[in-house]
């Protein structure tokens, strides 16, 4: 299937390992432009090699200028945005009352408030060209908590529901907004956690974003896609 994203520009965060690069990985594969960042220049210099055309953009997401820049960017170099994913490393782990006020805000501001601040800065380009897909990583937790992960269950959950909120919004401009909800995967993540059980692969998670991000899921919008194995048991 043709995903209609030859010639697409997109941006990626947290784009030097894991999920994030397997999100990019596929999107360039499709064919697409792809301005990657995250904080490590080495990692995302790897990543960008295997890649036909991209631009490395260093830096942390949670630097509440750096959204922008990355749009500003792709299109200084492109001369357009079609494509945003949001994607930042999870907060630390720990229970609901064992969480203090200053993780909190740390956990919204990275895994909430990146992911809109990114799409805030691309919406206007994409209006103009009434075509967009913005998508954004998060968890299953969004759908069921994770009893050890309140800080991401909160920051996740908040950020589901503006995208609700943004998806209504957009409905008319041509522009999707969508959530993809990773189960288990293979990556560095799960390995420092200590998590074992049966797990995707960030290949296939990667290939899933790209789909939400292509020209034949335009009608797809204002979803959150799990993407875990029927781990989550819930109907909704």
């Amino acid at each position: 299937m043709d995903l209609g994203l030859a010639g697409r520009v997109a941006v990626v965060t947290a784009a030097s390992k894991g999920l994030g690069r397997a999100s990019a990985e596929a999107l360039a594969a499709e064919g697409a432009k792809v301005v990657l960042n995250a904080r490590s220049a080495d990692l995302l210099e790897e990543v960008a090699a295997g890649m036909d055309d991209a631009l490395v953009v260093p830096g942390d997401i949670s630097d509440p200028d750096l959204p922008a820049q990355l749009v500003q960017t792709a299109v200084d170099r492109w001369g357009r945005i079609d494509v945003v994913v949001g994607n930042n490393g999870g907060p630390p782990s720990g229970r609901a009352f064992e969480v203090d006020d200053e993780q909190f805000l740390a956990a919204v501001d990275g895994n909430m408030l990146s992911s809109v601040r990114l799409a805030r800065a691309a919406v206007p380009h994409m209006q103009a060209a009434q075509w967009g897909r913005i998508c954004f990583i998060t968890s299953v937790a969004v759908r069921q908590p994770i009893p050890d992960l309140a800080l991401s269950n909160a920051a996740r959950a908040g950020l589901w529901a503006w995208t609700k909120t943004a998806a209504a919004d957009l409905e008319h401009d041509g522009i999707t907004v969508n959530l993809a909800c990773p189960g288990l995967h293979a990556t560095d993540r799960m390995v420092e956690r200590g998590v074992t059980g049966r797990a995707g692969d960030p290949a296939d998670f990667g290939k899933v974003v790209a789909f939400l991000c292509s020209e034949p899921a335009g009608f797809v919008s204002g979803i959150a896609m799990g993407v875990d194995g029927a781990a989550v048991p819930g109907l909704l």
